[in-house]
């Protein structure tokens, strides 16, 4: 259904660039299934309350504000300062993580548009572009299955891409078993077993390494002090290297979260400042739909009026079919247009059902 919504936007040439955009366009494919049935098949009005509803979720997450323009540049995350070095970027999403689906979507969404942008380069020596999300339990809490399918198929693919993805999180049982499964570098901090289900993180932990003998590596995850990680990275030819214990480099940051002074001033320092700070609203599918359904409605011409139309043409064309010939196409006309009237009759009958259902005005 979502996908047919797309193809008739794109036929009609109604920019989709935010999340009203896309509600529009749902409800005016709704509204008008009847119309688009025969171009483009069936329409079920359980499909277009459906999506309505995961819609309305979005918005009251924040997708309202977040999916429109300007739209995120994934190339400003790959830039590089003047000696060639990579940057370092932070997307603040301490209000997106309180909204899982969003964050989801999001995700879905920024690996996916990575995969369609970048050309194939395989197994590179370093990667063009590593993410690290954090809290990464919030992600996956309650996600619906489709959504999770296709995050695991994105992970897989992107790589080949050159780009690195990490999932940060207190204990390994928050990512689901496909997802991990994707995830070829691994490092694991202490886990403390004070409770059965503690327990069998541990124990999922450990066997998620490659063993290495002189290392008990169950024992070790309970064991590891403040510094100290298990790290499992792959090697040359994409297998993964047995696991070993190992000290963290400090970071030479600043601990702990900066205060709103220090945020504003690498904001104001960034090479996009300006870009990503006024919202801009062009005209699209909402705006032009909205103005349609505020014109009075066209009376259709009646049956005679066709017919003489109709008949007018054919005599500036000048036609020279033998008599009676005329009078036969103007008969087969005349019922293509009594089916027409009868199918708007219908049409008319269905957006008014629909527009009930929704909630909303009919729709001419």
């Amino acid at each position: 259904m979502l996908t047919l919504t797309f193809k008739i936007a794109d036929d009609n040439g109604l920019l989709l660039l935010d999340l009203k955009d896309l509600q529009a366009m749902v409800q005016y494919v709704g509204d008008n299934a009847a119309q688009f049935r025969t171009e483009y098949g069936n329409i079920s009005t359980a499909s277009v309350g459906a999506i309505q509803r995961a819609l309305l979720a979005i918005g009251q997450q924040g997708g309202d504000k977040f999916f429109g323009e300007p739209a995120l540049d994934l190339f400003d995350f790959i830039q590089t300062v003047p000696t060639g070095q990579g940057m370092v970027n932070i997307l603040a999403a301490d209000k997106l993580l309180q909204a899982p689906l969003l964050y989801a979507t999001f995700l879905l969404w920024l690996l996916a548009e990575l995969f369609e942008r970048l050309p194939e380069v395989g197994d590179v020596e370093k990667p063009k572009l590593v993410f690290f999300f954090d809290e990464a339990h919030l992600l996956f809490n309650d996600i619906p299955k489709a959504l999770l399918d296709k995050i695991e198929q994105v992970v897989r693919l992107v790589r080949s891409k050159g780009v690195g993805v990490y999932f940060v999180t207190q204990n390994p049982l928050d990512i689901p078993d496909k997802v991990l499964g994707q995830l070829g570098n691994r490092m694991q901090h202490a886990l403390r077993a004070f409770t059965p289900r503690d327990q069998k993180a541990v124990k999922a932990a450990a066997t998620t390494f490659r063993p290495n003998p002189p290392l008990d590596v169950q024992a070790a995850i309970t064991q590891l002090g403040v510094g100290e990680a298990l790290v499992s990275l792959l090697e040359e030819k994409g297998t993964r290297a047995p696991v070993e214990r190992a000290l963290v480099v400090p970071p030479t940051g600043q601990l702990g979260p900066i205060t709103p002074a220090q945020r504003q001033q690498i904001i104001t320092h960034s090479t996009v400042y300006g870009h990503y700070e006024k919202a801009i609203d062009r005209e699209s599918a909402y705006e032009i739909l909205k103005q349609r359904s505020a014109e009075p409605a066209q009376p259709s011409p009646s049956l005679e009026e066709k017919q003489a139309e109709f008949a007018r043409k054919r005599a500036k064309a000048g036609s020279k079919e033998k008599p009676g010939q005329a009078t036969q196409v103007i008969d087969a006309f005349a019922k293509s247009a009594a089916r027409s009237v009868g199918s708007g009759l219908g049409r008319s009958l269905i957006r008014g059902i629909l527009g009930s259902l929704f909630g909303g005005s009919k729709r001419r």
